[in-house]
C-alpha cells in the first residue's frame, strides 16, 4: 500500500509540474495591458505638424468644412499635461479657408469667362449674318435673333413662304430665296447647324401622308436639309433636323396672322464653343 501511495503522490506531482501555475495567466494580461496603455500614452504625447498640415489642408481643399478665420481649439492642452496644443492652428484654419475660398471664386471666374467667350463670338456671328442678309435683300424674308446664353444665332424663316399647306416640299418660288439663305449658311461650313421645323396647331388632314403636326414639321426640317446638302455643298454630318409640330408657338394660334407666324423653320448656327 505505501509503494501505491508513493507511485499516486509521485504522478501528480508530475502533473502539477507540467504546465504553468494559474496566476501566471492573470498576470501576463495584466502585463499587457500595461504595456499597450504605455503604447498609447506614448503615441498621444506629440503631433507631427507636418503631417497634421497636410491632413487638415487635404479636408478643406476636399470638402470645405473648416472656414477661414476660425481656430478649432482655444487656449491650453489637448488631453494631458503631457500633449502640448499644435502651435499657430488659427494660420493653418485661415490658409485653409482662403485656398477653399479661391478655389470657388476660380470656378466662377471660369464660369463667366466662358458665358462671356459665348456672347462675343454669337455677337460677331450676328453681325455678319445681319450684315449679309442685307446684302441679299433678306430681310423681309428672315428674322435674325441670339441665344440668351450667347450659344447660337438664330434665323427664322416664315412656313408659309417655303412650303404649301400640308406640303413638306419647297415651293419653286421660294428656292431664290431659300438659295440665298443656304449662301450664308456656306460661311459656316463645320459649325453645328440645327434645322428645326413648326406649325401651326391645326390639325392635318386625314388625306394627308403625315399622321401628325410633328411629322409634317419633320418632314419640313429633312428637306429643307437635303436642299443645303445637295446644292449648297453642307456636310450632313453638321446637320441635324428636328421636329416640334405645334409645341413651340411664338404667337397666338386663334388668329391667322398668328398660324402663320408658328407656321415656320428655324436655324441655329452654333458657335465654335458648342460646334462640338
Amino acid at each position: 500500500m505505501k509503494v501505491v501511495r508513493k507511485l499516486a503522490k509521485k504522478q501528480k506531482q508530475e502533473e502539477q509540474a507540467a504546465g504553468a501555475p494559474a496566476w501566471m495567466a492573470t498576470f501576463s494580461d495584466l502585463m499587457n495591458l500595461l504595456l499597450c496603455f504605455f503604447v498609447l500614452l506614448f503615441a498621444m504625447s506629440s503631433v507631427d505638424e507636418a503631417k497634421f498640415q497636410e491632413l487638415a489642408s487635404s479636408f478643406a481643399n476636399r470638402l470645405s468644412i473648416l472656414s477661414g478665420g476660425r481656430t478649432s481649439i482655444g487656449e491650453g492642452q489637448l488631453i494631458n499635461t503631457g500633449v502640448s496644443q499644435l502651435n499657430d492652428l488659427d494660420e493653418y484654419t485661415n490658409d485653409m479657408g482662403q485656398t477653399s475660398d479661391q478655389t470657388g471664386e476660380d470656378v466662377l471666374d471660369l464660369h463667366e469667362q466662358l458665358e462671356q467667350a459665348n456672347k462675343e463670338e454669337s455677337e460677331e456671328m450676328y453681325d455678319d449674318i445681319s450684315s449679309m442678309s442685307s446684302k441679299y435683300d433678306l430681310d423681309d424674308q428672315m428674322e435674325i435673333g441670339v441665344d440668351a446664353s450667347g450659344r447660337y444665332i438664330t434665323i427664322e424663316i416664315s412656313g408659309s413662304l417655303l412650303y404649301a399647306s400640308g406640303s413638306a416640299e419647297l415651293q419653286s418660288s421660294a428656292l431664290p430665296v431659300f438659295s440665298r439663305i443656304g449662301d450664308i449658311l456656306k460661311k459656316y461650313k463645320g459649325y453645328r447647324i440645327a434645322i428645326i421645323g413648326h406649325t401651326d396647331n391645326v390639325p392635318v388632314s386625314k388625306r394627308s401622308r403625315y399622321g401628325s403636326n410633328r411629322e409634317l414639321s419633320c418632314a419640313r426640317a429633312n428637306t429643307a436639309a437635303d436642299y443645303l446638302v445637295e446644292k449648297k455643298g453642307l456636310d450632313p454630318a453638321d446637320i441635324e433636323c428636328i421636329g416640334m409640330g405645334e409645341y413651340e408657338p411664338i404667337a397666338d394660334n386663334s388668329t391667322t396672322e398668328g398660324r402663320n407666324m408658328n407656321r415656320r423653320i428655324e436655324i441655329r448656327i452654333y458657335n465654335t464653343l458648342n460646334s462640338d
